[in-house]
């Protein structure tokens, strides 16, 4: 079991080095994007197999819940396939006031979203936008793939308007052991496997395996929530969907007035 580092203090990194799957922390943002590239055409397929609870409803609850209303400007980041960016299409009200943002041409070439949502190619820790242009930010599972927190999470702070709300869905791990040994038989065992079955991209097993061990190795969420403290924001929580598995976890902030 990879241990992440046990800390209150703001975070830099997401995690550790992976070095099964790339030299060092340098060669980590190539090897993630070319694996997002590679494998982006089975990423919806295999996320509606596996649902986990967060298709499309839960993600649109997760937004409402975090302060997504009609008629705010949104900026989904890491938007991949568009996922998220759909659902804050669908409560925000019109398609036009939704920009996704990924450093993944390959996710976004591959992307369902309503026609008038904008995708820009672009990374968490430099958004191609001016600042206090946004009334809400969304990134859904994406946190663990970022290069450093501190940074990105600033960033977010400089997108967004005063008053803007943030809403971060990410899964993590279970509190109990017993738990955390489930969840990793099914990701790291379970859904590899189901990847060579309904799979057409050679690195989608892999990306699955990958994916666990980002969570496993993820720093813990009072780390997160002090990097977002850090960063300028307030009203800075953690609301976790699945009580006693602390599985689907939501970060919610505001940037103060």
């Amino acid at each position: 079991m990879i241990n992440p580092i046990k800390s209150d203090a703001p975070a830099h990194a997401p995690h550790v080095p992976l070095t099964d799957y790339y030299a060092d922390e340098k060669a980590r943002s190539g090897f993630v994007r070319e694996m997002f590239d590679s494998t982006a055409e089975d990423y919806d397929r295999m996320e509606t197999i596996l649902g986990f609870g967060s298709g499309g409803w839960y993600r649109g609850e997760a937004l409402i819940r975090a302060g997504l209303k009609q008629g705010m400007r949104v900026v989904d980041v890491g938007v991949g396939t568009g996922l998220v960016a759909k659902e804050a299409a669908r409560i925000a009200g019109e398609p036009s006031l939704v920009t996704g943002v990924d450093p993944s041409p390959g996710m976004m070439q591959n992307a369902k979203v309503p026609a008038g949502v904008e995708l820009v190619e672009g990374r968490a820790e430099q958004i191609p936008f001016p600042d206090n242009h946004f009334d809400f930010l969304s990134m859904g599972y994406a946190l663990r793939h970022i290069s450093d927190l501190s940074v990105a999470f600033n960033e977010f702070h400089r997108v967004m308007k005063p008053g803007a709300k943030l809403c971060l869905l990410e899964i993590t791990c279970p509190e109990s052991a017993w738990g955390r040994f489930l969840l990793k038989i099914y990701m790291k065992g379970f859904v590899p496997l189901l990847a060579l079955v309904v799979g057409r991209k050679k690195n989608t097993r892999q990306l699955w395996r990958y994916y666990w061990d980002t969570i496993e190795a993820c720093v813990p969420p009072s780390q997160v929530l002090a990097t977002l403290n850090a960063a300028g924001f307030t009203d800075v929580r953690r609301h976790i969907e699945v009580k006693g598995m602390s599985i689907l976890a939501e970060y919610q902030a505001t940037k103060p007035e």
